[in-house]
């Protein structure tokens, strides 16, 4: 081999040992440096998305573009980020920060905060309060096998919060119990109306954040590296929705996704080591016309 092609080789090897890998996600930007736990993601239009982070953060709402970088941010009044896990919005554009992180399934203050920024033209925005329990909860904490009353995902649909719950049981089942709670300012005890299997792996299987489609005919779970698909379902039972399970060939701390349209999704990721804090497009509709489903791990 000449220098001239040893050279050439060796600037290749080092261009594509540099390129970050993502998988099947698109990668579309880094979020700020203060941005490294974002938990939550909803879409307020093609270009710009409300994100939260969780505890131990602030209470702010922050607008971020599709690249990630940082808009405008909004203090959240009559509120505290005790554990801000998701975010969703509704038609009227209304937000819903969901406070129900529980990962040791003993808290007795669980809360969606309902919030109407297009009301609001300071940087501060007044919190009404939707005050919840699970009624199947009888011990706070429960025994390690009963633990699925964490909760890191939901979305709102016809007029009610679908909240779907994380599984921290030991030894570890891979349930998800599926509540529903109406939007609007109250106390109430969630309705449950599912529970699905997703798998029985609580590295890939523990739902960490939830969307539906705006047709209503898709709703995704978010897993590490993988996105589970719900289809045929109806809004008073998910148990016998159709699961399609979709790898995603790159395994962060995924923690956020949301519709963009019926086909695409946006998915985060928190900071974790020297890996995440970047947004990314998924084509959902590509996906499945390729049948990427996986075979293995979940």
């Amino acid at each position: 081999m000449n220098k001239i092609a040893f050279f050439t080789l060796l600037f290749l090897l080092q261009a594509c040992a540099q390129k970050p890998y993502h998988g099947r996600l698109d990668f579309l930007g880094k979020f700020p440096s203060k941005l490294n736990e974002v938990s939550g993601i909803a879409k307020e239009n093609d270009s710009i998305f409300w994100v939260i982070e969780d505890n131990g953060n602030k209470d702010i709402l922050y607008q971020v573009n599709i690249h990630g970088q940082l808009i405008k941010k909004y203090k959240i009044g009559n509120a505290k980020n005790d554990d801000w896990e998701d975010l969703t919005t509704d038609q009227n554009g209304n937000i819903y920060i969901g406070d129900f992180g529980n990962n040791d399934n003993d808290r007795k203050d669980l809360v969606i905060y309902k919030l109407h920024p297009s009301t609001s033209k300071k940087s501060k925005i007044e919190a009404e309060k939707i005050k919840f329990e699970y009624p199947e909860q009888e011990k706070y904490p429960p025994k390690k096998e009963n633990r699925v009353f964490d909760a890191e995902a939901f979305f709102h649909w016809k007029g009610h919060l679908y909240i779907f719950t994380k599984n921290r049981s030991y030894p570890y089942n891979g349930q998800t119990m599926i509540y529903r709670v109406p939007d609007k300012k109250g106390d109430y005890k969630a309705k449950l109306i599912g529970q699905l299997v997703i798998c029985e792996n609580p590295k890939y299987c523990s739902v960490t954040s939830a969307d539906i489609s705006s047709d209503g005919k898709k709703i995704v779970l978010l897993g590490y590296g993988y996105v589970y698909m719900l289809e045929n379902f109806n809004k008073d039972d998910f148990t016998n929705s159709k699961l399609t399970k979709l790898y995603l060939k790159h395994e962060t701390q995924m923690e956020s996704v949301c519709f963009t349209s019926n086909d695409e999704l946006i998915i985060a990721d928190e900071q974790s080591q020297s890996k995440g804090r970047n947004i990314y497009r998924y084509d959902l509709g590509k996906a499945l016309k390729t049948k990427t489903d996986p075979k293995g791990k979940p």
